[in-house]
């Protein structure tokens, strides 16, 4: 008995493994907005990129349809406002469960995960508050473009308004 259990744990983890990657596919074939996925925060990298657990792996997920100062570019100087948008990132979503949802493309030419952020206990899509509050401007790059007109709308509000990175970082 031993030695068939021997024998067939190896192909046991084998096939588990198989499965497990199969399933992680089958989520970034699945069309745009069907694969939705729970995940929970486990560091904010800057004002538009999280690190996530999600299906029992930790993955780095960048946000879909917005762009923030740079903070963290290797070899790039610290942007006007990054330090305060990673700071209000961190505000909504470090520590919290929130929902993945994605677009066209599963992944960018990083392999990060690309994503519409929902936080989970109240719905609010933080893409779309980063950018109202002005921490963030849009960033279109199809075929990811669902939320696009609600994100230059939510801009378009942020700077007539003079919020965030509209009033601090004007130049001339």
């Amino acid at each position: 008995m031993l030695r068939l259990l021997t024998r067939a744990l190896p192909l046991l983890v084998a096939a588990l493994a198989a499965v497990a990657v199969l399933r992680e596919r089958q989520a970034d074939d699945a069309p745009p907005g069907a694969a939705v996925r729970a995940a929970a925060v486990v560091r904010v990298v800057d004002g538009d990129t999280i690190r996530v657990r999600v299906a029992g792996r930790e993955e780095t997920v960048r946000y879909i349809g917005i762009d923030t100062p740079e903070s963290v570019k290797p070899g790039a100087p610290v942007e006007c406002f990054a330090h305060r948008a990673a700071a209000e990132n961190e505000r909504l979503v470090g520590g919290r469960r929130v929902r993945l949802e994605r677009d066209a493309e599963a992944r960018d030419r990083f392999g990060r995960l690309l994503a519409y952020v929902v936080r989970e206990d109240d719905g609010v899509l933080v893409n779309e508050a980063l950018v109202r509050g002005g921490y963030a401007v849009p960033l279109t790059i199809p075929p990811n473009v669902r939320h696009a007109e609600r994100l230059r709308a939510a801009a378009a509000g942020a700077r007539r308004a003079g919020r965030g990175l509209w009033r601090a970082c004007q130049s001339g």
